[in-house]
């Protein structure tokens, strides 16, 4: 699932999710091209990933991102992360 998101939203909401394990990936796509830019493999623009885990060399793996939804009220709290 996609969706873009003005970059003044500070918040997402997805409703009717069944109960599962999931992962988000998240990118300020600043130049509006729907891919994350790149220079020799290092991101140009913002991203970030759910749970926030640590970035060594391209993107985690899906074990280090999932979350389980359990109930209607789970939450994640994404860092954007840059690097010039």
């Amino acid at each position: 699932m996609t969706r873009n998101v003005p970059a003044a939203t500070h918040g997402l909401r997805f409703t009717g999710l069944p109960h599962g394990t999931y992962a988000v990936a998240v990118i300020h796509d600043e130049n509006s091209n729907a891919k994350l830019d790149t220079f020799a493999g290092i991101p140009r623009e913002g991203f970030g990933f759910s749970r926030n885990p640590p970035i060594r060399f391209g993107a985690p793996r899906f074990a280090a991102a999932r979350f389980a939804v359990e109930s209607d009220a789970e939450r994640q709290q994404i860092g954007m992360r840059y690097i010039l």
